[in-house]
């Protein structure tokens, strides 16, 4: 399955959700620095900015087809 990039993500299906750093963890397994090592490489999808200077969150479909991916190797 293919991971859904920045750029495919730009017009996302309207059922999509923004998750959040502890449900992106919750999702993962992964700890906070591995996720933000992950993305510094490029394997992990990036996080977007939400409100605010400091708030960012994932699509969580992203992150699922990331996890898929995950599976199938």
């Amino acid at each position: 399955m293919k991971i859904a990039t920045e750029k495919s993500m730009r017009h996302p299906p309207m059922n999509y959700r923004i998750v959040r750093l502890k449900e992106v963890q919750r999702m993962t397994g992964l700890s906070r620095s591995t996720i933000y090592t992950q993305i510094a490489k490029g394997n992990f999808p990036k996080q977007i900015r939400l409100t605010g200077a400091r708030s960012v969150g994932w699509h969580e479909q992203a992150v699922i087809e990331w996890i898929e991916s995950r599976q199938q190797t």
